[in-house]
């Protein structure tokens, strides 16, 4: 692409250097420059790109976008400075593909709990009423059945818009996507066309990163701002009335709120049936009134599929596909999903992270449980710590045995994240087990696992993989459960 066509647009300080090239590609890491490309160095956490800029040049990059100025030019070298490298990378990213989003209609769904699972069942509907679907979230980017190995929730600018344009050129109908609050907050989406928003709902997480809950939902809140058809919001959470009642009040697109407690948003879901197989309910709605049911347990199951079942009647699917899609759902990977075990107890892995996912996934299992819950469960190293004992407690509330463990300890002692869980264990009069190894922890419970308990080992749920310091292992949940009861 032409780099006087390429840069048109974004706010820049100065300019050196000839703009009469013609850019191969573009990169943010110095070590995929490649001949005639656009190296874009920005500030992170840990290194700062400007350092690179060598690097870059060595590898073919012929224009360098940095917030810095370069002290030291080389000839022949293009040099764009700009106010905001991260704004600057989405800006160029999404002109550079040709701007993909536009090209398909695109789904974001933002929240603490309930992306993945949403994004799953939107994306049954679709498949079921013949369409052809692209998903980028936590469990991976998928285009149909084919899986692409994704390291962020929402990846990078440049490779976002590369994945969107990829569904582009395989002629996808719709794109689904977790909308993470980092994303938003470093500008990774910025110039993404949104055709829809969903939120799901704010509880403790991240709050490393966003410091408060303020400036966490204030970064949810800017996916509403890319929306332009419609915007779907749990209207029982109180961050989700907040922004219904602001979207409402600018009304530029339709927003529609859905809800089991607050009977005035536009859909409630009632004569609600729980139990271990799955969740019924009747939705109703303007000129609705319709049953539905899907093989998942638990309430959040509920505002899942109401969700999902929205945007199906948004895009005017035929409530017999919507239906269908949902009543051949009975997982969702990771989330409240039953390995099949075949033993007298019930083994349980959920990716409940948070204190609000551990007690609504504790609370399902506690709803059909007919005899102990045993859980296992950690926290996450470099990660909000005031979330802990939160979670200790949580635990020891909902639980007859916690075993507590490691989950992915990160750069951190994997026994101090734990010594910061046990005060909240310690609170009930739960009894509890520390057993650092995660693996030997699970063994602990299927040794001890009597008829009838339920087994719920939390907090990884998809994930095949631990994060121990500077290294990572594989650790499939599903594999070591069956390998440690011999079925391997």
């Amino acid at each position: 692409m032409n780099l006087k066509k390429l840069i048109n647009g974004i706010d820049m300080i100065s300019c050196e250097g000839s703009l009469d090239k013609e850019i191969s590609d573009i990169a943010y890491d110095s070590r995929k420059c490649t001949k005639d490309c656009m190296y874009i160095a920005r500030k992170g956490f840990k290194v700062d790109g400007h350092d690179y800029i060598p690097s870059a040049i060595k590898a073919g990059a012929m224009a360098i976008v940095c917030e810095k100025e370069v002290s030291t030019k080389k000839e022949g070298i293009t040099y764009i400075q700009v106010k905001d490298s991260k704004i600057a990378q989405a800006q160029l990213a999404t002109c550079f593909y040709n701007y993909p989003s536009e090209k398909l209609k695109m789904i974001g769904i933002t929240g603490t709990n309930g992306k993945t699972s949403i994004s799953f069942l939107v994306g049954n509907i679709l498949r079921q009423w013949g369409k052809k679907t692209g998903t980028i979230g936590t469990i991976g980017n998928y285009i149909e059945n084919c899986f692409y190995k994704a390291n962020n929730t929402t990846p990078e600018a440049i490779d976002l818009q590369k994945f969107l344009s990829q569904m582009v050129e395989q002629s996808v109908d719709y794109g689904i996507m977790e909308v993470s609050s980092h994303s938003l907050a470093l500008n990774r989406v910025e110039g993404t066309n949104y055709d829809i928003g969903i939120f799901t709902n704010l509880s403790q997480d991240h709050l490393d990163f966003h410091k408060t809950y303020e400036d966490y939902f204030q970064a949810k809140a800017k996916l509403f701002n890319m929306t332009h058809r419609a915007n779907i919001i749990n209207g029982d959470d109180p961050y989700g009335e907040r922004l219904i009642h602001k979207l409402k009040t600018k009304g530029e697109v339709p927003t529609y709120s859905y809800g089991i407690k607050k009977k005035d948003c536009d859909f409630v879901a009632k004569d609600i049936e729980i139990t271990h197989r799955g969740v019924s309910f009747c939705l109703e709605g303007k000129n609705l009134r319709e049953n539905f049911s899907i093989g998942i347990p638990g309430i959040f199951s509920v505002y899942n599929t109401m969700a999902a079942i929205i945007v199906g009647l948004i895009e005017k699917i035929p409530l017999s596909v919507i239906k269908e899609a949902l009543e051949k759902t009975s997982a969702v990977p990771g989330r409240f999903e039953v390995v099949d075990t075949g033993t007298p107890y019930s083994v349980i892995i959920d990716y409940a992270h948070t204190p609000d996912g551990l007690e609504n996934v504790l609370k399902t299992a506690k709803s059909f449980a007919k005899n102990r819950i045993i859980s296992v469960f950690g926290c996450g190293g470099d990660r909000d710590k005031t979330k802990r004992p939160i979670m200790g407690e949580i635990g020891g509330k909902y639980s007859d045995l916690c075993i507590i463990t490691s989950d992915n300890p990160r750069s951190e002692d994997p026994l101090a994240i734990i010594q910061d869980i046990l005060p909240g264990v310690e609170k009930t009069s739960c009894p509890y087990e520390v057993i650092e190894n995660r693996k030997k922890a699970i063994k602990k419970a299927l040794e001890i696992a009597q008829k009838d308990d339920v087994i719920l080992i939390a907090g990884k749920g998809h994930e095949t993989y631990q994060i121990l310091k500077d290294k990572t292992i594989s650790f499939d949940e599903k594999k070591i459960i069956k390998e440690l009861l011999g079925q391997a």
